[in-house]
């Protein structure tokens, strides 16, 4: 998985302190749909400085898509996949779908939170800087993107 990100600052061991601005959902084209008022988010992480970059230059980080993918399936599939499955067995066995499905639900996210405590602590993600963003990166940004404030 990569991504476009600007050196916010470096340390001493080897890291630089990073910044990535989010578009929103609908790819921050607001310009050409009326502009819908959709917030960007800003990201701040370190990643492995490898190459020896600087405040200030535009890099592409890369992490691994595993633990990436494994994050996704724990936060955001299995609270689904738990409620779908409750609202079935509630509504066959006790026709509580609505109520055995909410009660899933709310376990999915419970379980999401205790892997993010446990597990996710203990091995987060890893980002390394894989190299510099080349012109044909750099042009297919919009203006004012990856800024610094």
């Amino acid at each position: 998985m990569e991504q476009i990100v600007r050196i916010r600052n470096i340390h001493d061991n080897g890291m630089a302190n990073v910044i990535h601005v989010r578009e929103s959902a609908c790819s921050g084209d607001c310009h050409k749909c009326s502009g819908c008022g959709a917030a960007k988010e800003t990201v701040i992480f370190d990643a492995y400085n490898g190459i020896g970059a600087q405040p200030g230059d535009l890099v592409v980080v890369s992490s691994e898509t595993a633990p990436v993918m494994k994050a996704v399936g724990v936060f955001y599939v299995l609270p689904m996949v738990l409620f779908f499955l409750g609202y079935w067995l509630g509504d066959v066995m006790w026709h509580l779908g609505a109520l055995v499905g909410c009660l899933g639900f709310a376990g999915g996210i419970a379980l999401a939170v205790a892997y993010d405590r446990v597990f996710a602590k203990k091995n987060p993600i890893t980002y390394t800087i894989t190299g510099f963003a080349g012109d044909a990166l750099l042009k297919s940004l919009k203006k004012g993107d990856n800024h610094i404030d």
